[in-house]
């Protein structure tokens, strides 16, 4: 995560808490006047398109109130869908046995993207096996990863 998107999430997190979600994460795509501030909600029932338009009314006035992004975007709310983001170590403890795809910040052995089944994730680091090879990644140099979505 950017300073800017842990500065967002920091901002955000109570706010989007106090409506009774959780802030998985959050994006922001650099795309000059078409950049774009992505929030990931959850909650244990699921989310709905209401509770997405709760969470962007109440994320704008946070968001114009404290204005840290200098030029225009739009914000987008979403739920995590089947190809859920992980951003934090306690995302991929939960996701212990899935197939995640990654992407790392720095290469290890010459690679920067990873896809295989999470076998572990403890101490800041996860065991990934990738066609029979066991990797151990750091969650701290991992720059995206999400689910694979696998369908029997």
């Amino acid at each position: 995560m950017s300073q800017l998107e842990q500065k967002l999430t920091a901002m955000l997190e109570p706010a989007v808490e106090a409506l009774g979600f959780e802030l998985l994460g959050v994006e922001f795509v650099r795309a000059g006047k078409h950049s774009i501030l992505r929030l990931y909600i959850d909650h244990e029932n699921g989310i709905t398109v209401d509770d997405c338009a709760d969470v962007s009314h109440q994320a704008s006035a946070v968001l114009d109130v404290e204005d840290p992004i200098n030029t225009e975007y739009n914000l987008e709310v979403s739920s995590p869908g089947m190809e859920r983001p992980l951003f934090k170590e306690a995302h991929y403890a939960k996701s212990v046995g899935e197939i995640v795809q990654l992407r790392l910040r720095l290469p290890m052995d010459n690679r920067r993207n990873f896809k295989g089944q999470l076998l572990s994730c403890e101490g800041g680091n996860i065991k990934l096996d990738v066609d029979g090879q066991e990797f151990e990644l750091a969650v701290a140099n991992i720059e995206k990863g999400h689910v694979v979505p696998v369908f029997d």
